[in-house]
Formats: structure tokens, C-alpha cells, sequence
């Protein structure tokens, strides 16, 4: 039989193979997590965000499903683990999930309440488990030395799980109450930004994104769990479990002689090492964020930082239990007769919900005590860092004064123009009034960081194009489809920006005699334009009646930009086959029609027909087609010559003018962009903002110097309303109202024709 021996026993030997190959599973797990932690550490610093969110290695399935690989160790029951190796590689699993729990913990104010929730319970389970399982091993022997390590590892373990546990129970609470203060924050900033004149509108958005990048930052969930003092005491406790592995690794290395292992070899074999060697690295790459987070709480608590008394430092602020209070006092909805049964369920929530918050009100005021213990303990060491500093910036005075002879435009600095208050705009909770200044100070400079990012990556080919083609206006918006064309339909489906820009593209990627340079040129604009057109339509234009015409735009571009297509015709092709400009617009305007024509002879045209927007994404197309071509042939019917030339430089001129008038929303686009998004994402939407405010800085510039219509923000964001506006300008024009005298005998529906004509 397989697996059994000469004598008809199991043969162990065969079982123990394969378990070199899970040690080296368990150190690659290992791994995992550190090169997760240390990316997350890598990020505080490169940003300068010293409370190191938890963007790599948050708390989730996923992570927890790796950790759970990682400490198989602790969980191991009856593996012999004689050496020296794999008894430091247990204790080494049981800080791993020490470390796990404090590098982890500001991700719990990226979650929401149900996720929160499943999220703590599966970890308890995990360290629970854990727990149990190396008290058997200590019992049993398998862990026969470091006894008095792992207990101070499960007592710091235990510990660090509650504190987690009921942190996560004033995120809630936290998070309602925050969005209050951001909603009264963002009426306050709408009133000032339409209260105050300005010379350009980059000045504008880039004030009104320093407040918004404030108030994203300030109320930042994992920010708020962060900077609470139940997060820098799991620092300390998470900094206490490392060296606790240090300190059991370098005497058994520096002190054998103290030490008696067992003789034999794991089933582990050479993969114990390995495990202990990631797990290691781990734990010391794991501990940075949590030891950083407990150092920066403590020194700015420290004398001479805003806090020379403790008075105030044991008051506990009411978010921290409000979450069971409320619990407390809704009523259960129980059907059940009895009265005393209701009666005594109730007493029993009561009963136990007091526990609860008594626990709660522990772990913070026992949080706290761990801060002033490390306050005390650090004092002096800070005090004299500060001595250190005081020295330095004293130094630096005196070599300024050597300076003193050069002008004083030297000595500004960059940026140094008067900024906004942004002391207001700090989002904070009670008992976080001192920290007003230091968030302020430490988050002034992240916004303009972005928008200066941004600036060094502007779209070059996009301005380019802007700045070949100058306009005072707009006239491409209304030159790309001419009412003199007949339609092809009674219907005609919605327009959007995108596909006229991607059609007039086409079109010019196929006039005949023409430098490749010119063509390339332009779709390098096209291209990098229609990433700030598309950006529009997604956050201005949501009809759902534009979705296929979306589609259509970016299948047209896609075509022409990469295969010189449109569709199945090859543009190129009839751009090299000796035609004129008036042959090619022609072949075009013919193989749109007969698409559009199949299409309508087709059995479903009388369904679709009813609502234009649901055409066909191919029949969008063709039907775009078709009308911009004919507008372009009455252009050259005017002439006998060939135009290529002058029909590029009309369509450049028009792809300009639509371009130019789409992204004359980039401002709204900007200003929405910062308080769009739930309260978990909107330290990135600021972000977003910030650097899109940075790359369109000289579109906006390059637009400022054309006219606007008098359009609201909504009229702005559809190509419809700008089109409807050019038709009322010219059915004013061929009304001729030119004196005002003769006002008095038009009707009433040309002289609001009149009024409006003034005012555009």
C-alpha cells in the first residue's frame, strides 16, 4: 500500500517530504508582507505623509488570507522544532502578527461599516487562534525555550487586538461627523470664491484647491485613525513586540552559553531559515510606520510643544464611545409576548453595553498613559534634539547676515505671496485643537507640490495645436455641420464633443497632397486633447442618451490615429490614389450615406429609429460623417481648384475651436472634481484636481484670450447649447437690428431676440 512500510505501518518519513517546500510557501507569504509594508513605508516618506496610511497593506481578505499563510508557525502543533532557528522562527511568527496589526491599523477608517466589521472579526479569529494554539504548543513542548517571550508577545498581541478592535468602533462616528464640518466648510468656500473678483481663474481654482486639499486631508479617515492616541500607543506596543525579537535573536547568537537546544532536525529543514530570515525582515520593516507614528504623537505632546501641562490629558472626548451610547438607547425590535423576557433581554444589552464602553473608556485612558509614559521617557532626548536644532537654525542666521549687502529680491523666496487662511479649513475632532497649526504646517505645501507636477507635465502637442490655430472665438462649433446640408433622417441622434473632433480628424488624416509631418502633428494634438475632452464628458455630460455616441468617438479616433481608417475605409489609400480634396470628401460622404442607408433598410430600423441616442455605435458614426463631409464639399463647390491646403487648415481651425470650447469647462471640471467623491476618496479627487489644474495651466491661459458666450456652466458643458447660441446670433443677424429706434415696433419674440443678441 502507499505510505506504508516493510512491516505494514505508515511510513512518517514519506508525509515529512514535502513540508522544505511549505516552509519556502510560508517565507514567500513572509515576504510578501514586508515588501507590502515597505511600500507603504516608501510612500510616507516620498510624500511626506509620517503617519504612513496603509495604501499596500490595508486590512482585507486578501491580506489577511496572506498573514494567515505567513504565521503557519504559531499555529503548528506537533512539528518538532529542536534548533535554535526554528524556535527563534516561532517567535518570530507571533511578532509578525504584532507587527501585522499596527502597521495595518489607519486602514480602518478606509472602510465601510459592514466591511469594518468582517474585517476585525476575521482577524480576531486569526490572533484568537493563534493565541490558543501556541499556549498548547508551550504546554505540550514544542516550544520549549523563549517561554517568557512569546507570554509578553500574546499579552502585547491581546492587547493590540483590542485596541483595534475598538478603534474601529469610533470610525463611524468620526466619519458623520466630519462630513457635517466639510459640508458647512464647502458652503463657506462657494460663498467666498463667488464673492471676490479675480484677474485669471488659474488663481482662483489654484486658492480654492488649497482649502479643499486642507479639508481633504484634515478629515481623511485613515488620517483621523492615524493621528488618535490609541494608534501611537498600538505603536508602542507594536515597537515593544520587535524588540522583544531582537533582543531573544542577539542573546541566543551572542550568549549560546545560555541556551539548551534539542538535538535533531525539522521537518522544516533548511527552509526554517528562510522563514526566519523573512519573517525578520518583516517585522523590521513592518515596525517603521507604527515606531513613527508613536514618535511624532509623543514629541509634539512633549514641553515646549503646545502642551507644558496634562491636565487635559486623561478627559475623554465623547466620539470615542457615542457609537455604543447609541446602541444603548435604540430599543430592540423583539416579537416576543412575554414582558418579562423583553424586559430582560433589554437589561442584558444594557448590562452588556456598559461593559463595553467601560472597556472602551479603558483602552483609551490606558492608551494615554502609554503616551505620557513615553512622553516622560523621551523628554530629555527630545529636548536636546530641539537644543541641536536651535543651534543650527542659529548658525544658519548668522552666515545670512554675510548676505546682507544683496538685494532684497534675492532673499524672497519662491512663492512666498500672501496665501489664504487655512487655518479654518482644518477639519478636527475634540481634543485635537493643538494640532490645528501642526496640520496646517505640515499640509500647506502638499496642494501647490501637485499643481507644480502637474505643470511639468502639460500637454505640449495639445498647445501646440491651440497656438497654430489662434481664434478669438469659436467659430468651429458651428462651421463643422451646416443647416444647408440635408439630413439623412427626420431624427438626428445626440451630439457630443468627442465625435466631431475624432470625425474632422478622419477627414484630415485623408486630404491628398499633404506633408506627413502636418498630419502627424495633429493627431498627436487630437490625442492628447481628447484626454481632457473625454474627462469633460464624464463629469459634466452623464446623459445616458450619449453613451453611444461616446463610443462611436473613440472608435473613430482609435482608427484613424493607428490604422489610418475609417472603419473599413482606408483613408490613406484614398488620400494616395491621385484624388482631389473634393473626391475624397465625396467618397467618404457616399460610404457613410450607403452605412446609413443599410442600416435603415435593416428589419430593427423601426425600433431604433424611435430614439436616435440608441442607434447602432457604427451608424452614430456614419451619420457624423456624412454631415461633416457635405458641409466640407460646399466649401469646395465654391471653387474649381483643389483646396487641400486650405480645407487642412479649416479643419485644424474647427478641431481647435471645439477643443477650445469643450475645455473651456476644465474649471468646473476642476472645482467639482474636489468634492465629488465620498469622504474615503477625496484626498485623492484633491489630488486629481490638483495636478489637472497643473498640466491644463497655459490651456487655460490660451483660452482666456478668446471670448466666452454668455452661457451658464451647464450651457457650457453641451455642444448643443453653443450651437443653438450660433443660430440664434445669425437669425439676429439676418433680423439686422442695428438701431435701437426701431426696437418699439418688433414683435415681442424679436425683441427678446434682441435683448439676448446684445448680451452674447
Amino acid at each position: 500500500m502507499i505510505g506504508c512500510g516493510a512491516d505494514g505501518s505508515l511510513d512518517q518519513a514519506e508525509f515529512s517530504k514535502p513540508m522544505p517546500w511549505i516552509g519556502v510557501y510560508i517565507a514567500a507569504a513572509s515576504l510578501a508582507c514586508a515588501v507590502a509594508m515597505a511600500a507603504d513605508a516608501a510612500a510616507g516618506f516620498r510624500y511626506r505623509r509620517l503617519w504612513f496610511p496603509s495604501r499596500y497593506f490595508a486590512l482585507n481578505a486578501t491580506s489577511l488570507s496572506v498573514v494567515a499563510v505567513a504565521v503557519k508557525l504559531s499555529v503548528d502543533l506537533n512539528t518538532p522544532m529542536p534548533r535554535r532557528q526554528e524556535q527563534l522562527a516561532k517567535l518570530s511568527s507571533s511578532v509578525l502578527i504584532c507587527t501585522v496589526m499596527g502597521n495595518s491599523m489607519p486602514s480602518l477608517g478606509a472602510m465601510e461599516n459592514k466591511e469594518l466589521l468582517s474585517n476585525v472579526i476575521a482577524l480576531a479569529i486569526l490572533v484568537i487562534t493563534a493565541i490558543v494554539n501556541i499556549c498548547m504548543q508551550l504546554g505540550t513542548g514544542v516550544i520549549y525555550t523563549y517561554w517568557r517571550e512569546h507570554a509578553f508577545v500574546m499579552f502585547l498581541m491581546l492587547l493590540l487586538l483590542m485596541t483595534l478592535s475598538f478603534s474601529a468602533a469610533m470610525v463611524p462616528t468620526t466619519k458623520c461627523y466630519l462630513e457635517m464640518k466639510y459640508c458647512k466648510k464647502h458652503e463657506l468656500t462657494l460663498k467666498e470664491s463667488l464673492g471676490r473678483s479675480w484677474d485669471n481663474v488659474f488663481d482662483k481654482l489654484k486658492e480654492d484647491l488649497l482649502k479643499y486639499g486642507m479639508m481633504a486631508h484634515t478629515c481623511n479617515p485613515q488620517f483621523v485613525v492615524g493621528r488618535s492616541v490609541t494608534c501611537a500607543a498600538s505603536g508602542a506596543l507594536c515597537l515593544l513586540s520587535a524588540m522583544t525579537l531582537a533582543q531573544a535573536m542577539l542573546r541566543s547568537y551572542l550568549m549560546p552559553e545560555r541556551f539548551e537546544y534539542c538535538d535533531g532536525e525539522s521537518d522544516y529543514k533548511w527552509s526554517s531559515m528562510a522563514i526566519l530570515i523573512t519573517q525578520t525582515i518583516a517585522v523590521g520593516v513592518g515596525t517603521i510606520a507604527p515606531a513613527f507614528r508613536w514618535f511624532l504623537a509623543i514629541r509634539f505632546k512633549c514641553p515646549k510643544r503646545g502642551n507644558k501641562t496634562y491636565r487635559d490629558e486623561f478627559k475623554l472626548e465623547k466620539y470615542w464611545i457615542q457609537q455604543f451610547i447609541e446602541i444603548k438607547e435604540c430599543p430592540f425590535n423583539l416579537h416576543i409576548r412575554s414582558r418579562q423576557c423583553r424586559k430582560l433581554i433589554h437589561n442584558a444589552k444594557i448590562v452588556a453595553l456598559d461593559m463595553v464602553i467601560g472597556i472602551q473608556v479603558g483602552i483609551v485612558l490606558g492608551s494615554k498613559v502609554v503616551r505620557l509614559i513615553s512622553i516622560l521617557f523621551m523628554s530629555r532626548i527630545l529636548l536636546f534634539c530641539d537644543l541641536c536644532c536651535e543651534l543650527s537654525k542659529k548658525f544658519k542666521r548668522n552666515i545670512s547676515v554675510l548676505s546682507k549687502d544683496l538685494p532684497s529680491s534675492l532673499h524672497l523666496e519662491e512663492g512666498s505671496a500672501s496665501k489664504p487662511d487655512l487655518g479654518r479649513y482644518v477639519l478636527h475632532l475634540e481634543g485635537e485643537e493643538e494640532l490645528v497649526h501642526l496640520m496646517m504646517r505640515n499640509n500647506c505645501d502638499a496642494t501647490e507640490c501637485w499643481i507644480k507636477m502637474g505643470k511639468n507635465n502639460q500637454p505640449k502637442h495639445l498647445i501646440q495645436l491651440l497656438e497654430e490655430t489662434p481664434s478669438r472665438g469659436f467659430g468651429g462649433v458651428m462651421d463643422f455641420d451646416s443647416d444647408a446640408v440635408p439630413p439623412l433622417d427626420s431624427a438626428e441622434p445626440p451630439r457630443n464633443w468627442a465625435l466631431p473632433i475624432a470625425t474632422l480628424t478622419s477627414i484630415a488624416v485623408a486630404i491628398p497632397n499633404l506633408e506627413s509631418s502636418a498630419r502627424k502633428r495633429l493627431l498627436r494634438g487630437v490625442r492628447e486633447s481628447l484626454e481632457y475632452v473625454n474627462l469633460v464628458e464624464e463629469r459634466l455630460c452623464t446623459k445616458q442618451e450619449l453613451t453611444n455616441t461616446r463610443k462611436a468617438a473613440s472608435i473613430v479616433f482609435l482608427g484613424a490615429d493607428l490604422y489610418h481608417k475609417w472603419f473599413d475605409v482606408d483613408l490613406r489609400k484614398i488620400s494616395l490614389q491621385g484624388n482631389t480634396t473634393k473626391d475624397v470628401l465625396e467618397a467618404l460622404a457616399c460610404a457613410a450615406k450607403n452605412l446609413f442607408v443599410e442600416f435603415k433598410a435593416a428589419t430593427t430600423y423601426g425600433c431604433l429609429m424611435e430614439s436616435p441616442s440608441s442607434w447602432p455605435v457604427k451608424v452614430q458614426a456614419a451619420y457624423s460623417m456624412y454631415r461633416v463631409s457635405e458641409t466640407l464639399l460646399l466649401d469646395c463647390k465654391s471653387s474649381d481648384c483643389d483646396m487641400s491646403n486650405r480645407i487642412f487648415e479649416k479643419l485644424s481651425r474647427m478641431i481647435s475651436d471645439i477643443i477650445a470650447a469643450c475645455l473651456t469647462n476644465l474649471e468646473h471640471v476642476i472645482f467639482s472634481e474636489c468634492s465629488r467623491s465620498s469622504i474615503e476618496g477625496r484626498k485623492e479627487s484633491v489630488r486629481s484636481a490638483a495636478l489637472l489644474l497643473g498640466r491644463t495651466a497655459k490651456v487655460m491661459k490660451i483660452l482666456s484670450q478668446r471670448e466666452l458666450p454668455c452661457l451658464d456652466s451647464e450651457q457650457l458643458a453641451s455642444i448643443d447649447e453653443w450651437r443653438a447660441l450660433g443660430d440664434l446670433r445669425k437669425a439676429l443677424q439676418n433680423k439686422s437690428f442695428g438701431d435701437m429706434s426701431e426696437a418699439s415696433s418688433l414683435s415681442p419674440g424679436d425683441r427678446y431676440l434682441s435683448i439676448q443678441y446684445s448680451q452674447v
